[in-house]
């Protein structure tokens, strides 16, 4: 039924998904796969059922392949026990009338050799990212990484698509590819951590090469209309030197014109957190997503400290066809409800993020109306 009070909460058409309306909730990573084999447990599947009234929920970044670890306790997709772990969730979200995505993550020089078995991490370039690793002993600076050779950058392109494969298998409804900051992809896109001088280095076609090879690797598995990619170009803190450069402007526009003619599902577009001006995108920093919108001709959810009142702008300004929420989702498993209902939402507590089992998880309550 149509809301034209809330466009938020319109039913919508996403290919041959209908999802109930267009709140989406965002990956979050939780750390709760607190178990040798970054399997899935029954809280998590507890914790995605209880959301399962948003349109569409996209899974915490989940490792494709055991050298994609970059943070402890967050699950991967990888293993025959994780896909089963997986099945859990899917059903628990299914069950309750829900829809989701796999969203595939590889982290690639953000890893630490403490996660890898003592190795050293993988990267487009022996260039470390200078950021931080979350390990078993806290926070810890990144190293150098080993510089992937062409042959393992085709490996990596195959355990995507195995991921893709696995995902499937798991019951999913598609997935999203991780390439916001912090990641392998980015890693790639950006000038100062790629310094490769053979076709997956060098000009804007060159460093955006891998996106579209992972993609068209996925497509073996899934219909293109099934996948979304998400990608934050303009974060300018806490993700060491892979920052927007003089070439980002033109390298997403070359990524969009691209991605025109993939027909996904949608890019997923995280806004920024800071003021742009005085830096290399500071010509996005006005109507920032319009930039986007301008240059893509498919689906985009926005995302970035939205609330009601603007992600319902948002929309009905045309600017993005869904809204993406992350935090809000902590603390209200039922944010479509209070949304629809224009309750208060609650608040979360930051120490319970990342760790705490249950606490701050899967025990925030839903909503009581008054007089109901």
């Amino acid at each position: 039924m149509k809301n034209t009070s809330q466009p938020l909460l319109e039913e919508y058409q996403l290919g041959d998904l209908n999802l109930k309306n267009r709140v989406i909730m965002a990956s979050l990573t939780r750390g709760r796969a607190t178990n040798p084999g970054l399997i899935p447990t029954p809280i998590m599947a507890e914790y995605y059922a209880q959301r399962a009234s948003a349109g569409l929920i996209i899974s915490e970044g989940t490792w494709v392949n055991t050298q994609s670890i970059g943070f402890i306790n967050v699950p991967g997709i990888y293993t025959q026990e994780q896909v089963e772990g997986w099945k859990s969730v899917t059903k628990a979200v299914h069950d309750n009338g829900g829809l989701i995505f796999s969203q595939l993550g590889h982290i690639g020089a953000g890893a630490h050799p403490d996660l890898q078995n003592g190795r050293l991490p993988v990267g487009p370039s022996a260039v470390n990212i200078q950021s931080q690793s979350f390990t078993p002993e806290g926070f810890k600076d990144t190293v150098t990484p080993h510089e992937m050779t062409v042959a393992e950058i085709q490996d990596t392109i195959q355990d995507y698509r195995q991921a893709a494969q696995n995902a499937k298998d798991a019951g999913f409804d598609g997935v999203e590819v991780h390439a916001i900051v912090g990641m392998l992809i980015p890693q790639f896109l950006s000038t100062a951590t790629n310094k490769r001088n053979d076709r997956y280095g060098g000009s804007i076609e060159n460093r955006a090469r891998i996106i579209f090879e992972i993609l068209d690797a996925i497509f073996e598995v899934w219909e293109s209309n099934r996948v979304s990619v998400k990608f934050s170009p303009v974060m300018l803190s806490n993700v060491g030197i892979v920052k927007p450069d003089e070439e980002t402007i033109d390298l997403f526009k070359y990524i969009l014109n691209t991605l025109n003619s993939y027909n996904l599902a949608f890019i997923h577009i995280v806004g920024p957190a800071e003021d742009l001006s005085g830096t290399p995108v500071e010509d996005l920093q006005d109507n920032y997503f319009a930039h986007f919108r301008n240059n893509y001709t498919g689906r985009i959810v926005a995302n970035l400290g939205f609330t009601k009142e603007s992600g319902n702008a948002i929309i009905q300004e045309g600017i993005a066809d869904l809204v993406s929420f992350g935090e809000p989702f902590i603390a209200n498993p039922d944010l479509v409800e209070r949304f629809r209902d224009n309750l208060p939402l609650a608040e979360s507590d930051r120490n319970t993020y990342y760790s705490g089992e249950e606490n701050g998880y899967t025990t925030y309550p839903k909503a009581v109306i008054a007089g109901a």
